[in-house]
């Protein structure tokens, strides 16, 4: 089987390991045309030789270009395409050990910011965002949730733990989670109900992080995690500080950090 053409979404990498990435992210993202360097094709993947060549190609044609791969490679292989951010495709571009998704073309009107957050949260990596009005945006509210909660109680509790640190909706950059809520519709549905990106930690990294808080016996007992809401919260930013301890609504716990002018 070839490249999906009728895809809006292109997969392209130089490398076994990023065959093996494409797979997953194709997994979560849904259909996507899928291109791999000649000498690593496998079957489901269209070969090509240069990827300056193929993004010619592509640009004009997806809407969305995926790249895993050196973000140099791609930005020489970008030479002489981009024309304007209202109508470039977003551009994400991920290391092919999963560790980082890079908005790099058409971030905030192209959707390359929210597909860098995609890519994110199917692999646990780290999404890269430097837009402006993203990059002014200093609070992560970590949420974890009992089994079918409801969006609503979802979004009750941010806004909660929200209004019990003097927070608001329009300072929080992203939501984030433990991985093992990654199918929680109701988490989901929140975080598109309030237009925010959700973020999913490993649960290996929730079990190292150390806070001087008590663990959440419930987390305890049915996901062997000393929390969700708190170490998501503090994990999914940047030189982050606890700024509200979790709340418990409805079966929903929230917890607010802030993260730290580096100046």
């Amino acid at each position: 089987m070839g490249a999906d053409l009728t895809s809006d979404l292109a997969l392209i990498t130089l490398s076994a390991p990023g065959v093996a990435l494409g797979l997953r992210l194709a997994q979560a993202l849904g259909p996507a045309g899928r291109y791999a360097h000649r000498d690593v094709a496998a079957p489901g993947w269209e070969p090509f030789d240069r990827v300056a060549a193929l993004t010619g190609e592509l640009f004009g044609r997806c809407r969305r270009l995926v790249y895993i791969m050196p973000t140099g490679v791609v930005v020489r292989a970008l030479a002489g395409c981009p024309q304007h951010k209202l109508t470039d495709p977003a551009v994400v571009v991920l290391d092919v050990k999963g560790r980082w998704a890079i908005s790099l073309l058409s971030g905030h009107e192209g959707g390359a910011n929210a597909l860098a957050h995609a890519c994110a949260a199917a692999i646990c990596a780290e999404p890269i965002v430097t837009t402006s009005t993203q990059a002014l945006k200093d609070l992560v509210v970590g949420v974890g949730c009992r089994r079918g909660a409801s969006a609503a109680s979802i979004r009750e509790a941010v806004t909660r733990a929200l209004a019990a640190c003097g927070g608001s909706l329009d300072r929080v950059r992203l939501l984030a989670s433990a991985d093992l809520k990654r199918d929680e519709p109701g988490l989901l549905a929140a975080a598109a109900g309030l237009d925010l990106p959700l973020r999913f930690l490993g649960s290996e990294e929730l079990r190292r992080l150390r806070l001087d808080r008590p663990e959440s016996t419930v987390a305890r007992r049915h996901l062997d995690l000393p929390g969700v809401a708190e170490p998501a919260a503090m994990l999914a930013g940047r030189r982050t500080r606890l700024l509200q301890p979790r709340i418990v609504w409805n079966g929903v716990t929230a917890a607010v950090a802030q993260e730290e002018d580096p100046s």
